[in-house]
């Protein structure tokens, strides 16, 4: 399973933010499997941040040429970088505005649906 955040959230939310909610969906969860992406969009800054913050996985979907040298510098750190954004497996936009228990409900649904 691949856990997202929001289309171009790296760039306003940062890696720290995205990496200390991750921890927290593991350890609220720790049977679950799965691969945290956070999406920079075409934001090149945001991306070499998550890239040196070694966020485990960055979306990066801007220019062709930026996204390969943007690779390599993600190799070189360990961390995975895609170019597409792949299909939720929840969708948590509809809930923008639920309450705190109710978005904990849905994440730890979806994360026990993927545990191993």
């Amino acid at each position: 399973m691949v856990l997202a955040s929001a289309t171009g959230a790296g760039g306003y939310v940062g890696p720290g933010w995205f990496a200390s909610l991750i921890t927290a969906a593991r350890e609220a969860v720790p049977e679950a499997s799965f691969l945290a992406l956070l999406d920079c969009g075409d934001n090149v800054g945001a991306t070499l941040a998550a890239i040196r913050a070694e966020v485990e996985g960055v979306i990066f979907t801007g220019r062709p040429d930026v996204a390969r040298r943007l690779a390599d510098i993600a190799r070189q750190h360990a961390v995975r970088l895609l170019t597409d954004r792949p299909s939720p497996a929840i969708d948590l936009a509809a809930d923008f505005f639920a309450n705190a228990d109710l978005l904990e409900q849905h994440c730890t649904q979806a994360l026990r649906q993927y545990s191993g």
